[in-house]
């Protein structure tokens, strides 16, 4: 990843991705399990489903090398500590999307997600949230509330097989996310 034009502005976040196996599990399951009958309700499509690391934004290309170098920091430093394995814990909706709550019990993904939000601030494009950092696979977004309640997906361990760098475009059947630099964790 190069830096680009400097004054261009690129949509970007952090995250995990899950092993070709894993989603077409998860895609099953969203298939046969959050078919609710509202129009308002979306499925996020398989090539979407992933762990949030940071969600950064709208950051200028010119930040992307430093972001990539955070990244690639941190992966390495979360290969070193054995590989991250995460179980779907419970189902949860907020006032916009549906999710997959995953446990971290080696504390490994936690661990990682830490490390990378520390790089991120020092390098000023990235502010921790208030509240502590959720290991989840976003699975349906809405208008309204479905207020479903699934069974859970039957898979785990997830374990991602790289950290990504995606680049979010915006269109309105929903965003498109195009890898833009990913790091092997050993998955």
């Amino acid at each position: 990843a190069g830096d680009g034009d400097g004054d261009e502005r690129l949509r970007l976040f952090l995250g995990l991705r899950l092993p070709d196996d894993d989603l077409d599990e998860l895609a099953a399951w969203q298939a046969r399990e959050l078919r609710p009958a509202e129009r308002s309700v979306r499925v996020v499509p398989r090539e979407n489903v992933h762990v949030t690391l940071a969600f950064l934004g709208s950051r200028p290309a010119r930040e992307l090398a430093g972001i990539v170098a955070a990244l690639e920091a941190s992966a390495g430093e979360a290969r070193a500590c054995g590989h991250i394995e995460l179980r779907p814990e419970r189902y949860r909706e907020t006032r916009s999307v549906g999710m997959v709550v995953l446990a971290d019990a080696e504390g490994r993904a936690t661990a990682l997600a830490g490390d990378l939000h520390a790089r991120l601030e020092a390098l000023g494009v990235y502010r921790r949230e208030q509240r502590s950092w959720l290991p989840h696979l976003t699975v349906l977004r809405f208008r309204e509330r479905p207020r479903l309640s699934p069974p859970l997906p039957a898979v785990g361990p997830l374990v991602p097989s790289d950290a990504a760098v995606f680049l979010s475009r915006l269109h309105p059947s929903g965003a498109r996310y195009e890898v833009l630099e990913s790091f092997r964790l050993g998955g």
